[in-house]
């Protein structure tokens, strides 16, 4: 089964295809989101990653997310979770004015519906 860290690091690295197919395999293994454990990694970014998808999942599927991702902050750094919002003008306003609640408040950007077809 996929873990949420593995979902976070494929995010993190771009990874389109992996990240929704992860994504697919955890949640029909993960049936209670509030019980998913908090990934053990002393990477910042891959913890707030995977606390902001968490929260973005269960708020999609009307689930509480685990208790952990309250006490995770926001990145220092703005991270775009789509490639290519570097270099598309466009597409990187998109990702910041209207990115889902749980990725923004922490400092992650990806457009609206991002992963809600997994």
């Amino acid at each position: 089964m996929a873990t949420i860290k593995q979902i976070a690091e494929a995010a993190l690295a771009g990874e389109g295809l992996l990240l929704r197919s992860l994504t697919q395999d955890f949640l029909r293994g993960q049936t209670d989101l509030s019980s998913c454990p908090k990934p053990e990694t002393e990477d910042a970014r891959v913890l707030t990653t995977a606390a902001a998808l968490l929260e973005l999942l269960a708020t999609r599927v009307r689930q509480a997310p685990p208790a952990w991702t309250k006490d995770v902050g926001a990145l220092s750094e703005p991270i775009y979770l789509l490639k290519a919002a570097a270099t598309m003008k466009r597409l990187r306003a998109l990702c910041e004015d209207e990115a889902p609640e749980p990725l923004r408040q922490r400092g992650l950007y990806a457009p609206p519906n991002y992963l809600e077809f997994v």
